[in-house]
């Protein structure tokens, strides 16, 4: 992926609307190229219990992410 970015990053620098590659690449309209990654988002866990009637609390059944391991 660097050598395609190095590319738009080219011709970019041979139109004079860049200088330096890695604000070109940090740049927000250029996170097309793919070059800068993202973070990803954190897992949400969802408990789902044959016996919704028989949990500790209803606030632990739905969507609910764990702050610490159980």
């Amino acid at each position: 992926m660097i050598y395609r970015g190095l590319y738009h990053f080219y011709m970019a620098h041979h139109k004079g609307l860049a200088d330096d590659p890695v604000k070109y690449f940090a740049a927000p309209e250029n996170q097309d190229l793919g070059i800068v990654k993202q973070q990803r988002k954190p897992n949400v866990k969802l408990i789902v219990l044959p016996f919704p009637d028989r949990q500790r609390s209803p606030s632990q059944f739905f969507f609910q992410p764990f702050s610490q391991p159980p």
